[in-house]
């Protein structure tokens, strides 16, 4: 059964850091590209950044230099530093793993992330 499970979401004031942690277990970790979705409430959920297998990465343009997505194969995690963090940040981020050759998709339960003075 494959799970995918969130840590490292809380409290943090305006100007601060998190670091999300995502743990992937089931399945072949590395063989699947990484995205972190965040939704806040009343809008939809939206892309934050992503890692493919090969270690590519993207952003969306509201975090692009101040979050870090990276991924480590040996501990089947992949990580999401966020700096600088504002209000607008605040949401439940979710980390979703993709192996599109095989029509694999998998949702973790989310972590949620608050950024308030």
């Amino acid at each position: 059964q494959v799970q995918l499970v969130e840590f490292g979401g809380g409290l943090v004031q305006p100007g601060g850091s998190l670091r999300l942690s995502c743990v992937v277990s089931g399945t072949i970790f590395s063989i699947f590209d990484i995205d972190w979705y965040r939704q806040a409430p009343g809008k939809q959920r939206e892309l934050v950044a992503g890692i493919t297998r090969g270690g590519t990465t993207n952003y969306a343009d509201s975090v692009k230099d101040r979050f870090t997505i990276s991924r480590d194969n040996a501990k089947n995690t992949v990580y999401l530093q966020l700096n600088s963090l504002k209000p607008e940040d605040t949401a439940v981020y979710y980390c979703n793993a993709k192996w599109p050759p095989g029509g694999l998709d998998y949702w973790g339960q989310g972590t949620q992330v608050t950024v308030s003075s």
